[in-house]
């Protein structure tokens, strides 16, 4: 079996969300041969140099899982783009470029985080195109830890006050977006997050059939995953206790 998840957004002050996850990977995740995050594991993160208590916390929880033999893997999202390989060494997790292609239930299947189908979303490919970029990177990681804590909660009250504004469908993805990135990657199968619209559509790609799997993101209540097992992709939804 193997597992899928996107969008925990684990931050302080949503306790039941951590501790859901820390339960998680003491329980599911170590039945699981591998586990692939696909993106905002935290709702921010600042720099591997700068660690609190928090995220020291889901660090060594990662890395007894990984320990305990589960193939952990992490990809990028739109709120911890500056993880590193510090991050990755200390939590067992292989980094993996978006997108991906991997072979799933026999299949070739891409991965991934999502945010860069949302093309209609002029404003934040604009930034995103800037948070990718190594050198913008580099500047922000010299900033002292103090500057990035500010930054990184001004980013986030922005996001918040942009997206209030913008219509629904903006905010998706773009379903030509979907098509040309699948027919690139000579894929039938899309899996990604992001959007927090959890759902499995069925759509077309040159000709033939395809599906695009969307892993919804974790709420106090509950928590997503696509599980993987034999022939079989399972989107599925689990409380969080």
């Amino acid at each position: 079996m193997q597992l899928l998840i996107a969008d925990l957004h684990l931050q302080p002050s949503q306790p039941e969300i951590a501790q859901g996850f820390v339960d998680y990977l003491r329980g599911p995740a170590r039945e699981a041969s591998s586990l692939t995050i696909l993106g905002d594991l935290f709702e921010a993160w600042i720099g591997d140099d700068y660690r609190g208590d928090f995220e020291q916390r889901i660090v060594a929880e990662l890395r007894a899982c990984s320990d305990a033999g589960t193939r952990l893997a992490f990809m990028h999202g739109n709120r911890d783009f500056l993880i590193g390989e510090s991050f990755a060494a200390d939590s067992g997790c292989a980094l993996l470029e978006d997108p991906t292609v991997v072979e799933l239930a026999g299949q070739r299947v891409l991965l991934m985080h999502g945010d860069s189908l949302c093309t209609r979303d002029e404003a934040y490919m604009a930034f995103r195109q800037q948070a990718r970029d190594p050198a913008w990177q580099a500047r922000i990681l010299a900033m002292p830890v103090a500057e990035r804590l500010a930054l990184a909660k001004q980013l986030r009250a922005q996001s918040g006050e942009a997206n209030s504004n913008k219509a629904e469908d903006i905010m998706d993805v773009t379903p030509s977006a979907v098509i040309e990135t699948l027919e690139t990657h000579d894929a039938r199968i899309l899996i990604h997050g992001h959007t927090h619209r959890p759902d499995v559509h069925d759509i077309e790609v040159a000709g033939e059939p395809a599906k695009r799997y969307v892993i919804g993101d974790w709420r106090p209540e509950r928590g997503w995953q696509l599980r993987v097992e034999d022939d079989r992709l399972t989107l599925e939804s689990f409380a969080l206790r």
